[in-house]
C-alpha cells in the first residue's frame, strides 16, 4: 500500500456524529428561519448529526456553516485533504482549534494559516516541525491568542529561530500557551521572549522550563512599562520560595497562576515553604491558584510546608475562586478545611495526593461552600465516605471526582443521590458493590460521565442494577469507563448496549471477560434510536479474537466511530486490515499503543509506520 501511517490510522466517522433520535423528519415544516436559530446554539459535532436528519436540515447546515466565526476540529481526526475541505467551508473563522494527530508534515497547517485568524489552537502536532512557528507569523498577523503542542526533538537553536521570527510578526498576541511534549531536556528557551516579548501578551503558559531560569527571565524584564501578565502557567522542575516571591514582586496584575513541578530528586533546601505560600497574599486579583507537586520523576513532596502555611494563604487570598493543592504530604485536615471556609466564592476545589487529608475537612460545610461546582479529591487514602454526608449542601455541585481514594464505598452513593446537579462522576478505586450501583440507578442525577474503572467488587450485576430502573441516567449517561473490573463480563456489554440510549464514550479496558459477541452487540443494535459509539477502549481485552476485524471492515459497523484502541489484543496482528477499513474512514483513528480514549498522554512517542 502506498503512502505512511501512523500507529494511528485514520478513518470515517460518519461525519462525526450519527442521528441520536433527537430531530425527527416532521421538525422540517418549521420555517427556515426558525430551523436556521435552532441550528446556530449546536456545535460542530451536532450539525453535523443535524444534516444528517434530512434533505431540509441538510440545505440550513450548508447555508449555515460558512458564516461560522468559531471553527472546533479537536473532535475530529483530520486528514489534510478532509482538513483543507472544511476550513474552506468554512472562511471566516477566527478561531480555530486542530487535532493533529494525522497530519503528516506542516504543509497540511501552512494551507489553512490565514489573516483572518485571531485565535490558533494546534493539538498534537506529532509529525509538526518547529518551522510552523514562523509561518504562523508570516500569515497570521492578526493572532491573539496561539496553543500549540508539539512532540519533543532535539533542535532547540532552531525553535529559538523559529519562535523569535514568529514574536517579530505578532504584535497583536494577547495569549501564548506553548507545550513541548518530550523528555526533560527539550527545555522552553526564554531568550526569544525576553527580546521580542510582545506588548499586548497577557497570558503565558509554558511546559517546560527551570524555574532559576524563569526568575533570571523575570528579574530582567518586570521593570518594562507594559509588561502586565494576568495569567501564567508553568511546569517547571522546582517551585521554590525564590519564584514564587519573584512572581509575586514582579507580576501584581496576576489573576491566574498555575504552577507544576516534577522534580527529579527530593529538592534541596531552596524549595516551597510557608514563607512561600504566604507571599501569594500580595497578588490583590488573584482568583485562580494551582500549585502541584507532580512524582512522575521521583516519589516527593513539599515536605516544608505545614498547616501554617495553608492558614496563611487561605487569610491572604480569600478572593480565590479556583484552587488546586498537589503533593502537600504535611497538610492536614485543618489547613485544606481553613482554604474551604476562607474563600466563599470557591467554585472549584482539588486535592491530590495528599495523605493527610481526612474526612474533617469536609464536615458541618452546610453553607461553607454553597457557590461549589467542581470538587476533586484524588488519591487522598484517608478519605471515606463520611467525607461526602454533606453534600447535598452543595447545591451547584456538577463535577465530584474522588478517583484514588480507596476507602470510598457504598454509603457515598447514598450522599451522591441527593445532589441532582450532578453531570460527571469518577469513582476510580473505589470499594463500592453491585447495591451501591443500584442506588445511583433510582437517583434522578442527570450524570453525562461516570468511571468506576478499577472498582473490584462491581460484576454484572451491578450494571444490570445501574440501568434496570431506566432512571435519568439510562437517557444522560455518554461516557462510561468500566476499565479494570475483573467481573466485567459480556453480559455487562449486552446491557449497556441496550439501556445506554445517549451513550458515545465506553472503555472496556482489562476487562479480560470481554468476547467477540459482547462487543459486537454494541454494534447490532436493532432498531436502535441511541447515539452511535465514537470512542471505544479495548486495550488488553485479550479474550478478543482476530476476527473481529471482519466486524470493523464491514461497511454499516461503528458508522460513528472515530476512536478506537485496541493495544494489547490480537488485533494488533491486524494493522494492514485497519489500514483498509482506515482508507475508507479518513475520521476514525485506530491506536495500536496504551492511550487513553483520542490519544490525550503519550501520542508523542507514536511510532511511525510504513503500509
Amino acid at each position: 500500500m502506498a503512502g505512511a501511517s501512523k500507529e494511528h490510522h485514520t478513518g470515517d466517522g460518519g461525519g462525526g456524529g450519527s442521528s441520536n433520535g433527537d430531530f425527527e423528519p416532521s421538525m422540517d415544516k418549521f420555517p427556515d428561519h426558525i430551523i436556521s436559530r435552532i441550528l446556530e446554539k449546536l456545535d460542530l459535532g451536532s450539525l453535523c448529526t443535524a444534516a444528517c436528519v434530512s434533505p431540509t436540515f441538510n440545505s440550513a447546515v450548508a447555508q449555515l456553516l460558512p458564516s461560522l466565526s468559531s471553527l472546533d476540529l479537536s473532535g475530529f481526526y483530520l486528514d489534510e485533504e478532509t482538513l483543507k475541505h472544511v476550513v474552506c467551508t468554512v472562511q471566516r473563522a477566527k478561531s480555530l482549534t486542530i487535532d493533529c494527530l494525522q497530519m503528516k508534515n506542516d504543509t497540511s497547517i501552512f494551507n489553512i494559516l490565514g489573516e483572518h485568524i485571531e485565535d490558533l489552537s494546534l493539538l498534537k502536532c506529532s509529525s509538526l516541525s518547529y518551522h510552523i512557528l514562523s509561518a504562523i507569523g508570516e500569515r497570521c498577523p492578526n493572532l491573539r491568542s496561539l496553543l500549540i503542542e508539539f512532540a519533543g526533538c532535539e533542535a532547540p537553536q532552531v525553535f529559538k529561530k523559529e519562535l523569535t521570527e514568529m514574536l517579530q510578526k505578532l504584535s497583536l498576541l494577547e495569549s501564548l500557551s506553548i507545550k513541548i511534549r518530550g523528555n526533560y531536556f527539550d527545555i522552553f528557551d526564554l531568550r526569544p521572549l525576553e527580546l521580542f516579548l510582545p506588548k499586548s501578551l497577557k497570558k503565558l503558559k509554558l511546559q517546560q522550563t527551570e524555574g532559576q531560569e524563569f526568575v533570571h527571565w523575570l528579574d530582567k524584564i518586570r521593570d518594562i512599562p507594559w509588561f502586565n501578565l494576568q495569567s501564567l502557567s508553568l511546569v517547571l522542575d522546582v517551585i521554590s520560595d525564590n519564584l514564587l516571591m519573584t512572581v509575586v514582586y514582579s507580576l501584581p496584575l496576576l489573576v491566574e497562576l498555575d504552577l507544576e513541578d516534577r522534580p527529579f530528586m527530593d529538592p534541596p533546601l531552596l524549595d516551597l515553604t510557608n514563607i512561600g505560600l504566604q507571599s501569594l497574599q500580595f497578588c490583590k486579583l488573584l482568583i485562580t491558584l494551582a500549585i502541584v507537586r507532580s512524582s512522575m520523576n521521583c516519589p516527593t513532596s513539599f515536605k516544608r510546608v505545614d498547616n501554617m502555611g495553608m492558614f496563611l494563604l487561605s487569610e491572604g487570598c480569600r478572593r480565590l475562586e479556583s484552587v488546586k493543592l498537589g503533593g502537600f504530604a504535611k497538610v492536614t485536615e485543618a489547613g485544606f478545611s481553613s482554604v474551604l471556609y476562607s474563600c466563599r466564592d470557591l467554585k472549584k476545589f482539588e486535592v491530590l495526593t495528599s495523605p493527610l487529608l481526612s474526612d474533617l475537612a469536609f464536615h458541618n460545610m452546610i453553607g461553607v461552600a454553597r457557590s461549589l461546582i467542581e470538587l476533586r479529591l484524588l488519591s487522598c487514602r484517608l478519605l471515606t465516605s463520611e467525607a461526602l454526608e454533606d453534600l447535598s449542601s452543595f447545591s451547584k455541585l456538577e463535577v465530584l471526582d474522588t478517583s484514588g481514594c480507596k476507602s470510598i464505598a457504598d454509603p457515598c452513593l447514598f450522599y451522591i443521590s441527593s445532589v441532582t446537579t450532578l453531570t460527571k462522576l469518577n469513582l476510580a478505586e473505589a470499594d463500592i458493590t453491585d447495591m451501591g450501583l443500584a442506588l445511583l440507578g433510582i437517583g434522578n442525577l442527570p450524570i453525562t460521565q461516570l468511571c468506576i474503572r478499577g472498582c473490584k467488587r462491581v460484576t454484572d450485576k451491578g450494571i444490570e442494577r445501574l440501568f434496570r430502573a431506566e432512571g435519568k441516567i439510562c437517557k444522560t449517561l455518554s461516557l462510561l469507563d468500566v476499565g479494570h473490573i475483573p467481573g466485567i463480563t459480556g453480559a455487562a456489554i449486552f446491557t449497556i448496549a441496550s439501556a445506554a440510549k445517549a451513550l458515545t464514550d465506553l472503555c472496556l479496558r482489562y476487562c479480560f471477560h470481554v468476547t467477540d459477541a459482547a462487543v459486537k452487540r454494541l454494534v447490532d443494535r436493532p432498531n436502535y434510536k441511541g447515539s452511535l459509539l465514537q470512542r471505544l477502549d479495548l486495550f488488553n481485552c485479550r479474550s478478543l479474537s482476530g476476527d473481529l476485524i471482519m466486524l470493523v471492515m464491514h461497511k454499516s459497523s461503528y458508522r460513528g466511530l472515530r476512536w478506537l484502541g485496541v493495544g494489547g489484543t490480537l488485533l494488533v496482528n491486524k494493522r494492514n486490515d485497519f489500514s483498509t477499513v482506515c482508507n475508507a474512514r479518513p475520521w476514525l483513528v485506530v491506536c495500536f499503543d496504551g492511550c487513553e480514549f483520542g490519544c490525550h498522554d503519550g501520542w508523542q512517542f507514536h511510532r511511525t509506520i510504513m503500509n
